[in-house]
């Protein structure tokens, strides 16, 4: 079973990071990815030291994440009449031993690609081919491969299915499974050409849990002082029926929102103003799936958005990928590639990142606007008569510790997987 294939449904960030993890092992695969060309598709993310641990643990190194964004300095929290509610430092600045890193989403899945293509040669990445259904047998699994418009069978010890949010694995899995879930919020994206707030790399969210923006910059200063910088508009509807749109991430124009935020301009940011100079919006809602009770079916294991599609809220989406990529490595290390290793990996995570994506639907980290609306309607004179320091850092605390990446827990753990650990041929 240590020579026999792992087939890879995905080409994202989860995918590649699995092929870049199984490639470093010596465990043979193949990604299958449905895009007939990879493109930088996207706006900013943000990746948490335990993510940014495993790709320096991959030989990716801050020289190339800096090609593709920069660390994050400072994560903080603004109430409407633009008062701070919140601030810590982030990454190194905060204790880490890794940095934490606001990046392009697209840059970075090129910069994946670019690297496992480098390190394992063109025919690891299979563009223009779809993994659609999947069979077990006595050997591991076969797979069908859509691609030039015919179907293909795949053979191999287990697959692994990092194809999204509409994954055609996980439907199988779980025929009977709840639609995608929205909750009402719909979520304006995109990127403009401005001086960085706060500090150099301030993350900064403004506003309320149902009406709120997300700022931060994901490129250094140029000579002039600006910055790529990636922004989120967010309103909650009350019908959480009323999307009507057909697609997830669609152009669109700046008129058709930014009368939701005409009323946030303050002395250090005008609203309005950066959004009329933006490079580029998309459109698309707040959605997530309910948790299901294993990622694993056999020989067959989901992982990414695949396996547990997130509200944005943390933050955790891609990192969480990463980090799943690194335990199924771990996992076949130990036990070889098999059955048991996803059942390993399903043991260990399925469960407490399942009860993360539901905390992210209640809002996450951004729950302390939740607070602040109860209390003060997001309107106040000083911080420490609505919600005390105490309380603040108490409630990030559960949350850093639920999302996996608590300063003290993270740094003392060891390597996901051993310094030039390799399976044995």
């Amino acid at each position: 079973m240590l020579d026999s294939k792992v087939i890879i449904a995905g080409g994202g960030i989860a995918g590649l990071t699995l092929g870049l993890t199984l490639h470093q092992i010596g465990v043979p695969f193949t990604v299958f990815e449905a895009a007939r060309e990879m493109k930088p598709l996207g706006v900013g993310i943000n990746l948490q030291p335990n993510a940014v641990r495993e790709l320096f643990d991959l030989g990716i190194t801050a020289d190339d994440l800096d090609k593709v964004g920069l660390p994050a300095e400072e994560w903080a929290l603004v109430g409407l009449n633009g008062r701070e509610v919140y601030a810590e430092p982030r990454g190194l600045g905060a204790g880490y031993n890794w940095p934490q890193y606001a990046v392009h989403r697209g840059l970075l899945h090129m910069l994946l690609y670019d690297t496992l293509i480098s390190r394992a040669g063109a025919d690891a990445v299979q563009l223009g081919s779809k993994v659609t259904d999947y069979t077990e047998d006595s050997a591991g699994v076969v797979a069908t491969v859509q691609a030039a418009g015919a179907n293909n069978t795949e053979t191999g010890a287990v697959l692994v299915a990092a194809d999204g949010i509409h994954s055609a694995i996980r439907a199988q899995m779980y025929p009977d499974q709840p639609p995608i879930h929205w909750g009402g919020a719909v979520m304006w994206r995109g990127t403009v050409r401005a001086k960085p707030m706060r500090t150099a790399s301030s993350f900064v969210g403004l506003g309320t849990h149902r009406h709120r923006m997300v700022i931060y910059p994901i490129s250094k200063p140029d000579e002039d002082g600006t910055a790529l910088i990636n922004w989120i508009a967010e309103v909650t509807m009350d019908d959480a029926g009323a999307w009507q749109q057909d697609g997830w991430f669609k152009p669109v124009a700046i008129d058709e929102f930014i009368h939701h935020f005409e009323e946030f301009r303050y002395d250090w940011l005008d609203v309005p103003a950066m959004l009329r100079d933006a490079d580029c919006a998309y459109v698309n809602p707040m959605i997530d799936r309910d948790p299901v009770p294993s990622w694993v079916d056999g020989a067959v294991a989901l992982m990414g958005d695949a396996a547990h599609a997130m509200y944005p809220t943390g933050s955790n989406g891609a990192s969480q990928a990463i980090v799943d990529a690194r335990v199924i490595g771990a996992k076949m290390f130990e036990h070889g590639v098999t059955k048991t290793a996803l059942a390993a990996y399903d043991a260990q995570l399925c469960a407490p990142v399942s009860e993360l994506v539901l905390r992210n639907r209640g809002a996450g980290p951004f729950g302390l606007l939740n607070l602040l609306d109860e209390r003060c309607g997001g309107v106040f004179d000083d911080i420490e008569t609505v919600i005390p320091a105490d309380e603040r850092k108490d409630f990030m605390a559960k949350y850093k510790a639920a999302a996996g990446f608590a300063i003290e827990t993270l740094n003392a753990a060891a390597p996901t997987i051993p310094q030039g650990a390799r399976l044995n041929r």
